[in-house]
């Protein structure tokens, strides 16, 4: 197959390469990756990240795991890949989705005709998410207001993704269509996605944006210089409660205090029907060290003890609408969420 490549990702027929996104935007350094472990420790070393991105990479795993067994490739032999892959991160649906597919595609097929059929899955998946994320973005930018500054948090982008973006997608596209004047972008620590990623993608695109420390949100609000919020998802269950990274919550209850609409965008793959409400969702806690310190400077006592729970639930009833590539649902509640989902819908 020809090479696929995205702003994160790309994909040469053999192996895979990651942009290395723990280094950005100081260094741009690509990670070549020739199996499913390795790929499983990238994702679970951030590496690569957004839910988009990780069910993504962990596709392309998969084949590297196929490629490895070669003739002796059958859905049983690649039973420790899907287990290593699957283990990488919690919280994202996406990952999980994107296995499911790989494993469905592995269920009837062994050697090089199931290498094949993984390879044309796993660059379906990746070439499929950009245009997504482009119908996603359609639907999406009338729900902004009309010359409105927008704060956003986390990094939603290309980066994130297969391309264009989910959240970050729609302010491209709304700056593109003249609704919108800027952007403020949360740091989003302790990873800081915010400063490190979405303001360098904003300003590759010469979207006017302005940095500032995620608790400066409220006060941005108090001040009307921010009329909406939008953000993305890593898992979204049957009545609308959203996982996202850590600090949307807080973000849904300031906009709801204030009367902004509180807006997310993400693919119809990040949502969970089997999960009926957020409290089910497994949250990913993560190293106390990424707290302690940045980027290798310790910035608290080293032994003070840390909580470091990566995503949190913003109730659906905190919710003004969830965008996907199918449309918008207004007020999201599981009757809502249900009827999204259903055959009916997707006509």
């Amino acid at each position: 197959m020809p090479e696929i490549t995205s702003p994160a990702i790309r994909w040469n027929g053999e192996t895979l390469s990651l942009l290395d996104q723990r280094l950005l935007p100081g260094q741009t350094h690509w990670l070549t990756l020739h199996d499913a472990a390795s790929v499983a420790d990238a994702i679970r070393d951030m590496v690569v990240r957004g839910a988009p991105a990780i069910g993504i990479a962990a596709a392309y795993g998969v084949v590297l795991a196929a490629r490895r067994l070669g003739d002796g490739a059958s859905a049983a032999t690649l039973e420790d890949a899907f287990s290593v892959l699957a283990a990488s991160r919690p919280t994202a649906v996406n990952l999980f989705w994107a296995l499911n597919r790989m494993r469905q595609e592995a269920a009837a097929l062994t050697g090089g005709p199931l290498i094949t059929a993984l390879e044309h899955c796993a660059c379906d998946i990746h070439t499929s998410d950009q245009a997504m994320n482009q119908r996603l973005a359609d639907f999406g930018v009338p729900l902004l207001p009309d010359g409105g500054c927008i704060y956003t948090h986390c990094n939603t982008g290309a980066l994130a993704t297969g391309g264009h973006g989910t959240a970050l997608g729609v302010i491209r596209s709304a700056w593109a269509a003249g609704r919108i004047t800027g952007v403020y972008a949360g740091e989003t620590r302790p990873w800081l996605q915010g400063s490190r990623l979405t303001s360098w993608e904003l300003m590759q695109d010469r979207i006017p944006v302005t940095l500032v420390v995620d608790s400066a949100a409220g006060h941005l609000m108090q001040q009307g210089r921010v009329q909406a919020v939008i953000v993305g998802a890593d898992r979204i269950t049957a009545n609308g409660d959203t996982a996202n990274k850590i600090g949307t919550y807080s973000l849904a209850v300031l906009a709801r205090h204030h009367g902004l609409p509180f807006i997310v965008a993400a693919p119809l793959s990040t949502i969970d029907p089997g999960l009926a409400s957020g409290a089910a969702i497994d949250i990913e806690e993560r190293p106390g060290d990424e707290v302690r310190g940045v980027h290798g400077h310790i910035i608290a006592p080293a032994d003070v003890r840390v909580a470091n729970p990566a995503f949190d639930v913003t109730p659906a009833a905190l919710i003004s609408a969830i965008v996907t590539e199918r449309g918008v649902i207004h007020s999201p509640d599981a009757d809502k969420m249900a009827a999204h989902l259903s055959d009916k819908a997707q006509a």
